[in-house]
């Protein structure tokens, strides 16, 4: 887990700012206990308010957005889903001291999957692509373009980019002959769809090996649906990733698009984040690996 700072401009956040906004703003809350929550999450800083809620504090004032829009859709979301998803239960104001808006939340239990320690692996694919055609079935108007949503080629300059800065940290002939085979497939030209956008391991929570809740609702929106497939790198075995595939009924388009986020992502995560964040790093790594393995194959 980090937990220190992951970016240049981060705010200075700690659990005697958390106490003073909520003795200002929610002064019902200021008394409880209050605990950081090490985290490999970029986008916020996580502390425990008592037995039954967390804060949530955005890192940089520029992710400020996230919050309007988590506290716009995620009650209009939460009776459609199968699973436990944030509940919010207050929403804090910027002030001189903390320039962004934060928030309460209800706590969810349960703890991040990783590649190296799934019980059920057959059983999570399931729940995961249970949940990812939940979600793609939701009808509400007026989704906001989800942040992942996009056409591939957008992140073509800024992936090859990453690949230039890591040099011999990877194979960068083969990388880059997976990132341009991505960009070769047929984008999508169905309508937008409902998509979570950022299905990483630790916006994901298990209880007993089971998909209990999903969490970090800040990238939420319509757009191309394969981005919601890249957790079938960033985290599924490849002995059940076609499970997960089949449940879905993906086309071959869609899966090697997927791929294809999912290698941009980890590429451009890799340099920014080895220094900083082990979880992130190492799970870029998995991806890289996994997707290489993949397109070989």
């Amino acid at each position: 887990m980090c937990a220190g700072k992951m970016h240049a401009d981060e705010i200075d956040i700690d659990a005697d700012l958390v106490r003073g906004l909520l003795a200002a703003q929610f002064p019902q809350w200021a008394d409880l206990p209050i605990r950081h929550v090490p985290s490999s999450g970029t986008v916020n800083a996580l502390y425990r308010l008592g037995p039954d809620m967390a804060v949530r504090l955005p890192r940089m004032a520029g992710f400020f957005e996230d919050v309007e829009k988590e506290h716009h859709w995620l009650p209009q979301l939460a009776p459609l889903l199968p699973l436990d998803i944030p509940v919010p239960l207050g929403r804090g104001k910027p002030v001189e001291e903390y320039p962004c808006q934060w928030s309460v939340y209800r706590w969810l239990e349960g703890e991040n999957p990783t590649p190296e320690r799934l019980s059920e692996p057959a059983l999570l694919a399931k729940d995961l692509a249970q949940f990812v055609s939940a979600v793609r079935r939701i009808d509400l108007p007026g989704g906001p373009p989800a942040y992942r949503g996009g056409p591939l080629s957008a992140l073509d300059a800024q992936t090859r980019i990453a690949i230039g800065e890591l040099g011999t940290l990877v194979d960068t002939v083969a990388v880059t002959a997976a990132w341009e085979a991505s960009l070769r497939a047929p984008a999508w030209t169905g309508p937008p769809v409902w998509v979570h956008a950022d299905l990483m391991p630790g916006n994901l929570l298990t209880v007993d090996g089971q998909l209990s809740a999903v969490i970090d609702f800040g990238t939420v929106g319509v757009g191309d649906p394969a981005c919601d497939l890249i957790v079938a790198w960033n985290l599924l075995p490849a002995g059940v990733r076609n499970d997960f595939r089949t449940v879905l009924q993906v086309d071959d388009a869609s899966w090697i698009r997927g791929r294809g986020r999912a290698l941009s992502i980890a590429l451009i995560a890799l340099p920014y984040y080895q220094d900083t964040n082990p979880m992130m790093a190492d799970n870029a790594r998995h991806v890289i690996r996994e997707v290489l393995a993949d397109h070989r194959s």
